[in-house]
């Protein structure tokens, strides 16, 4: 990596785990998602699992193999292998929205970006710069809640039924190729849009939409319209890879001084 990419890679990773606001909303969400969420479906069904009528037809859509075992069984499983994967399509999004959309604009509010542009960084280089900073960071977030998130639900899973949590060929599909394009797509779509942004708040507006398909997946999910399962993954990671491939390039191509100074 060129030594001024990495400065500048550096210099966005200590502003954002500086700013301890924006790094307390980073962190909430994946302990909800991850943390918060699975624990009460966890509690749910091992206390009362005859209060979960709403998930049968989800159920329904589980293999015969797994439809005979106890309701309990069923609902761990879905847990782990359909549902909490889904989630990780959402952290990337949000961790990355955060920081990318103070990419540009953000140097534009501390009338730093002048400074940024006499660096000996092509103005594409400079976007490379923050896209990579913005994905390390969310895949570090991603991969950190995943990490408490089997440490955590596999001791209350085996406190609870004697069974521990084990993560599926799933979770290797979403965390190594899934997540990441998500990752990718969004942070060129907000760094882009920081270009432009007057203020961090306009660009981060992007995420909302961007976060509304994943919503849907999920609900689809929970009616019963769906189940996700590997193969499905497989396609969505091999279908968002190259168009996050695609974007990232076309929005190198495009990308200009005269954009970040438009603006101004």
């Amino acid at each position: 990596m060129n030594r001024a990419i990495s400065a500048i890679v550096k210099k966005d990773m200590r502003e954002i785990t500086a700013n301890k606001q924006l790094l307390l909303m980073i962190v909430m969400v994946p302990l909800v998602l991850t943390l918060v969420v699975p624990t009460i479906f966890l509690l749910s069904a091992h206390f009362v699992p005859e209060q979960v009528d709403e998930l049968q037809p989800l159920m329904r859509l589980l293999p015969e193999d797994v439809q005979s075992m106890g309701t309990e069984a069923i609902m761990v499983r879905l847990l782990m292998d359909n549902i909490l994967p889904v989630f990780f399509l959402i952290i990337p999004i949000m961790a990355a929205s955060v920081m990318a959309a103070s990419s540009f604009v953000g140097e534009k509010e501390q009338n730093t970006l002048e400074t940024l542009l006499y660096s000996p960084l092509t103005v594409r280089q400079l976007f490379h710069a923050k896209v990579l900073a913005s994905f390390l960071f969310s895949m570090l977030i991603s991969w950190i809640s995943f990490l408490l998130m089997v440490l955590v639900l596999g001791a209350e899973s085996f406190a609870l039924t004697g069974v521990m949590l084990i993560p599926g060929i799933s979770w290797l599909l979403v965390l190594v190729l899934l997540s990441p394009a998500v990752s990718l797509i969004a942070i060129t779509m907000i760094v882009r849009g920081s270009a432009k942004a007057q203020n961090v708040m306009e660009a981060q507006q992007k995420a909302a939409f961007l976060i509304l398909p994943v919503v849907f997946l999920i609900a689809g999910q929970f009616i019963g319209a769906m189940l996700i399962n590997a193969w499905i993954l497989a396609g969505l990671a091999v279908v968002l890879g190259l168009a996050a491939w695609i974007l990232l390039k076309i929005s190198l191509r495009k990308f200009s001084g005269e954009m970040l100074l438009g603006n101004r």
